[in-house]
């Protein structure tokens, strides 16, 4: 699959390309789809997003070489494109259902400026990006090299481990910190209501629980003085060891994780909370209130909610009409289907 992704993105302008991964059940196993094989399974769509430094440069580039990736907003010119892409919904500009017809495959791809990705990693801005990042993806560049961005990526899923944490019990399961993990951007999402597979969350997670174990593995070493993992039996009907967590649920431990939140999650707190003050005195209450997973879950959804319903608008204009239906019809025999 590395050589077709490569053949892929070549075509593409990569000189202002600063990260690229590719997601979604085209490109990580999910249950109820084939096997993920060196090919492409027939009808599948591979995602994929370019983080860039230069947006209009990107943009300018790819219509002039792709011009029937777009919709009809090329003819406003590659300026409008990339204010496009700025100003509206989650800072993302999607061109989808791309035929490559010579590799046998469909694409869909975003683009993103790498400073409103740093911003969403960081701060939560939207949810949106840093959400599809908290879940295995395959990096077709490297972050490793970009310090700025790297460190956001880290922070990233430091920020979404310590979220789990504050939503969970005491004792729990691997499969229960990453079902956490990858539902905060999903349970707010209004396309769960209305297009998604309810059990989505759970198809992700299932079949990928120890590339989530490597992702999230540097950020739980950092939390060693509030997490323990405990190899506990065998799970049913295997061989390998059930993973048990145990953590510290403290009011001390409690009041660390909230003072690390997100920005945009410590300004979404401070309006849900029962108490009003500035923040510390927010995290005073919360960390003794019984109801600070509710809290909590419900300002996360606040975010997801708001990005997902204007992004998905967004897609409308950037896809065309005729492109949005039939991706939402896919996505609707996906759902049914599985």
């Amino acid at each position: 699959m590395m050589d077709l992704y490569r053949r892929t993105v070549t075509r593409f302008p990569l000189g202002s390309v600063s990260y690229m991964f590719a997601y979604g059940s085209g490109v990580k196993q999910q249950v109820g789809y084939g096997e993920i094989g060196a090919k492409p399974a027939p009808n599948s769509v591979i995602d994929l997003v370019f983080c860039v430094r230069d947006s209009l440069g990107f943009h300018a580039e790819n219509i002039h070489r792709h011009p029937s990736h777009y919709s009809a907003l090329r003819h406003l010119g590659p300026r409008f494109v990339a204010q496009y892409q700025e100003r509206v919904g989650a800072g993302v500009y999607f061109n989808t259902l791309v035929p490559l017809q010579d590799l046998g495959l469909t694409i869909k791809y975003g683009v993103v400026s790498q400073e409103s990705l740093i911003e969403d990693l960081k701060h939560w801005r939207h949810l949106y990006l840093a959400g599809r990042l908290q879940k295995p993806v395959t990096d077709l560049v490297n972050p490793d090299d970009n310090p700025l961005l790297k460190s956001a990526l880290d922070q990233n899923l430091l920020s979404a481990l310590l979220v789990a944490l504050l939503l969970l019990p005491e004792r729990f399961t691997a499969y229960d910190l990453f079902l956490a993990i990858a539902g905060l951007s999903y349970k707010g999402d209004f396309r769960m209501i209305f297009g998604e597979n309810k059990q989505k969350v759970h198809n992700i997670v299932t079949p990928q629980i120890s590339e989530f174990f490597a992702l999230y593995q540097p950020s739980m070493s950092r939390l060693e003085p509030y997490l323990a993992v405990n190899m506990h039996g065998q799970k049913p009907g295997t061989r390998k060891p059930a993973i048990l967590f145990e953590q510290d649920k403290s009011r001390l431990a409690t009041s660390q994780h909230l003072r690390r939140m997100p920005k945009e999650l410590r300004r979404r707190l401070q309006s849900n909370a029962a108490s009003r003050g500035d923040f510390p005195e927010v995290v005073e209450h919360l960390s003794l209130s019984p109801l600070l997973p509710k809290v909590l879950q419900a300002s996360v959804n606040d975010i997801v909610w708001r990005s997902s319903v204007t992004q998905s608008v967004k897609n409308i204009a950037s896809a065309g009409v005729f492109k949005s239906l039939i991706y939402s019809y896919r996505k609707a025999q996906k759902t049914f289907a599985v």
